[in-house]
């Protein structure tokens, strides 16, 4: 760490505390060159991977446009923001749990169509329907069949 005051890169951690949030640990710190204290503040920085679309270009993760989606497959739907606003959470830690640089949009996708199953099956069959690029009625048809199927089962 630099001091700010002469910019010296030798500098010694004189305290370590936990903040009020736990969320940060302050250190107080003092420089060897000039003597001066000063305190930082330590706190996790998670960076979301990159999202490789289709075509292969790549995309910053955008938890609005995750939003959007969710918005309009729910669209006049009795699913509470709250319930939306966990399924967001969720979808946020599993992309984060992966560990890694890059992920594909088809997998993002998967995990909205997860959740959408699970909050609100109207949404689901509509979010599937652009998804997956629905041509006729029976593609709603099989979307409607697979839904049902008990979990892990297969008729």
């Amino acid at each position: 760490m630099k001091c700010p005051f002469c910019k010296s890169d030798d500098t010694q951690v004189i305290d370590s505390r936990v903040s009020d949030d736990g969320e940060s640990i302050r250190r107080r710190r003092r420089c060897t060159g000039c003597s001066k204290r000063f305190t930082t503040y330590e706190t996790v920085e998670l960076r979301m991977p990159q999202v490789v679309k289709q075509g292969g270009s790549r995309v910053e993760f955008d938890l609005d446009k995750l939003r959007r989606s969710f918005t309009l497959a729910l669209n006049k739907r009795p699913v509470p923001t709250s319930l939306v606003d966990e399924a967001l959470a969720t979808i946020t830690q599993d992309v984060l749990s992966l560990g890694e640089r890059e992920i594909e949009s088809r997998r993002i996708g998967e995990m909205v169509m997860r959740e959408l199953h699970r909050l609100d099956h109207v949404a689901y069959i509509r979010f599937a329907s652009v998804y997956k690029s629905f041509q006729g009625v029976d593609d709603f048809q099989d979307a409607i069949k697979e839904m049902q199927r008990p979990a892990g089962g297969k008729k």
